[in-house]
């Protein structure tokens, strides 16, 4: 439970009266208590309004929205503001503005528009969040700290720079082992004094590819241990703000709104340090149930499947998207069990009252602009809203179950991108995600988990384009397989260390020997150029196709133990007839390897053999497609969620008698889930 003081799943979302006058403050306490609503997220933005002047603070507005919402039974998710600060304070100390990539120095505008290293912001959003903290941290309303918002501006400034320098020395100690590790001897990169190290942006080692337009770089090593650095420096900002709350209240939890798969800041370093993961989530029209789950279980897996904050999704509309489509009726509903089920303990918005003005204006809203509760929008929020009262506090703190693992890594995603070679196509949150994707569509029950976090809970484990991979990490694999673990691998992974450095030996050099065979190269080839992969007699019987198609990336692989074995093999090209999927018994288990970008429809068959062969089984068996199973556990009780995310009546056997938790009917056997319908089952 994120704190007691609220046992139930916390429902509301951001609110800004401050753009509003006080009357329409009194109609909005209406709205929230007819649609259930018992947190509100404010001073998300209003550092200004707080801090109208270097010496002067006005925190009465404040005081006055958080008393008018308590006296009315809401509790507060209480932020800091300082993702935005005073126009007064970019103009008299412009060294806070960032420098972009481009090597420009920024006005003042927008949000998250510092410098992270700028000593002078970090002074005036410490001083805030004293002030804040000294005045709040102890008020019963209070039930969560919010630091800042949605971080992650990259900084190119002299300042970081020097920064930087320092960080690299305290990294590597001396020039000669930089060098070494930057591998500065290609195109004549030696760097003879730390002074010559500046920020990596487009005036220096970072350019356009003058075919793809994609950014990519000269120096490796050198802008994936700026990331680090960003990624650390970032985090900085938000310790210094954590640190002085913790001082006034250490009970409180708290938290900064993540994205997703948002790729400048290393969440898992981050969520060391959070006490509860919250996140905003904000899918495309295109983007299917399974693209959602696994966004969620991203962000459940930063802290090993602790329960997470939805702090933030629409209503209906997304104003930053291309196109600003509506969620169509029962969507916002079904997405926000689809949460709940996934692990949060809360279902918030953004927003609470649509902003009049502003390039948010058209973003959907609990209140709409036409101002009363007669939308079906509020409607739908009014009837979530009921149902989610009613649930208590039964769900609360409930881990998903889960038998399988896809392993998601920050710096081995910047390595991968950064490389120029082998191939532009090659997405590395794609690649992670089908086979998230094959798994949960096996209904196995899949985590999304960091490099570092324990293997040994889980029966399968994948780590796909594995591309940087430090040599500790290797060794922890080999010994989760040598105890019966069960191990996947693709193309591209084990070729480089942690400053992108080529292991040697043929490829993958650390995990050769766990997968029994070494990789002497591999064609990459344009997305419409295919080839097949062709099942070998000894597995033909266990796949529903002789051959499935592959692409992108082909490795020609070379068997160098006797106990591994080919599953398929090429059916083209000069490396016909030699394998692309492979088998190998180490230890009590085994790992296996796909050597190229296999089908969906490959990957689905390749974990149905797995859990098979190995004894693993699904959650729920023949479950069409379109409708998500998942379980939560509590108290050694089950609660399986079942959520119909097609626009038809779907069946399923859901076996033993359960009670439905949000209607209270009983259900036994198979049944027919309607249209986008959703049912928490009890037995």
């Amino acid at each position: 439970m994120i704190n007691p003081k609220l046992p139930y799943i916390w429902y509301g979302g951001d609110y800004n009266p401050e753009q509003w006058d006080k009357e329409v403050w009194k109609e909005d306490v209406r709205l929230f208590k007819l649609a259930h609503i018992n947190i509100a997220t404010v001073n998300v933005f209003s550092w200004a309004l707080l801090q109208p002047s270097e010496d002067t603070y006005d925190f009465s507005m404040l005081d006055e929205i958080i008393d008018n919402l308590w006296k009315n039974g809401i509790y507060i998710c209480l932020a800091t503001s300082t993702a935005s600060q005073p126009h007064w304070m970019s103009v008299k100390y412009p060294e806070i503005l960032p420098v972009d990539i481009n090597g420009d120095k920024r006005v003042h505008g927008g949000r998250v528009n510092f410098c992270p290293n700028s000593k002078i912001y970090r002074y005036f959003s410490g001083k805030l969040v004293e002030k804040l903290a000294e005045r709040y941290a102890n008020h019963p309303a209070v039930l969560v700290w919010h630091i800042a918002n949605e971080y992650g501006t990259y900084c190119y400034c002299d300042n970081c720079a020097k920064r930087f320098r320092d960080w690299l020395k305290r990294k590597y100690g001396t020039l000669e082992e930089l060098n070494k590790r930057w591998y500065t001897t290609f195109w004549s990169q030696t760097i003879y004094d730390w002074n010559e190290i500046t920020a990596p942006t487009l005036r220096s080692v970072m350019f356009q590819h003058w075919w793809t337009g994609k950014l990519s770089t000269v120096a490796q090593g050198m802008v994936l241990d700026y990331y680090r650095f960003m990624s650390e420096i970032i985090l900085e900002c938000y310790l210094n703000e954590y640190n002085i709350i913790k001082k006034y209240n250490p009970n409180i939890p708290i938290t900064t709104n993540l994205m997703g798969t948002f790729k400048p800041l290393n969440y898992f370093e981050w969520a060391k340090h959070m006490d509860v993961v919250s996140w905003d989530s904000y899918p495309y029209l295109t983007d299917d149930y399974i693209s959602i789950a696994f966004r969620h279980s991203l962000m459940r897996g930063l802290k090993q499947g602790e329960p997470f904050m939805l702090m933030e999704q629409t209503p209906s509309q997304t104003n930053w998207q291309p196109y600003c489509y509506i969620k169509r009726p029962k969507v916002m509903r079904l997405q926000s069990y689809q949460a709940v089920a996934q692990g949060a303990d809360t279902v918030m918005f953004f927003q609470l009252r649509q902003s009049r003005g502003g390039p948010e204006k058209f973003h959907g809203a609990v209140i709409s602009h036409a101002g009363h509760e007669n939308t079906r929008v509020f409607q739908e929020v009014k009837q979530l809203g009921e149902e989610l009262k009613n649930l208590g506090d039964i769900l609360l703190g409930g881990k998903v179950k889960s038998q399988t693992a896809v392993i998601f890594d920050w710096e081995n995603w910047w390595a991968l991108e950064n490389s120029q070679g082998p191939s532009t196509a090659i997405n590395y949150v794609g690649g992670v995600e089908s086979y998230f994707r094959a798994l949960f569509e096996n209904l196995m029950g899949v985590d999304v988990i960091g490099i570092e976090d324990n293997l040994e809970k889980y029966k399968v484990v994948v780590a796909p384009l594995l591309y940087m991979i430090r040599k500790e990490t290797a060794e922890k694999i080999k010994e989760y397989v040598k105890k019966g673990g069960i191990f996947i691998t693709t193309t591209l992974s084990g070729l480089v260390d942690e400053n992108d450095l080529v292991y040697l030996g043929g490829y993958p050099a650390p995990l050769r020997d766990l997968l029994g065979i070494w990789v002497e190269e591999f064609d990459a080839l344009p997305p419409e150029m295919k080839n097949e992969i062709q099942i070998t007699d000894e597995f033909k019987k266990e796949f529903s196709k002789e051959a499935y198609e592959c692409n992108l990336v082909f490795d020609v692989i070379h068997f160098e133990k006797d106990t591994a074995k080919a599953i398929g093999v090429y059916t083209k090209d000069y490396y016909k007839g030699q394998p692309v999927i492979t088998v190998n018994k180490y230890g009590d288990g085994y790992a296996y390897y796909v050597g190229s970008f296999a089908s969906h429809e490959f990957l689905k068959d390749l974990i149905k053999y797995i859990s098979k062969a190995h004894h693993i089984e699904p959650l729920f068996k023949d479950v069409p497609y379109g409708v998500e199973i998942t379980q939560r556990v509590k108290n050694n009780k089950v609660f399986t969620f079942v959520l119909n995310h097609t626009e038809e009546a779907k069946r399923i056997n859901i076996g033993n008698r359960k009670k439905d938790l949000i209607s209270g009917k009983i259900y036994e056997g198979e049944i027919e889930i309607p249209p986008r319908e959703v049912l928490i089952l009890e037995e």
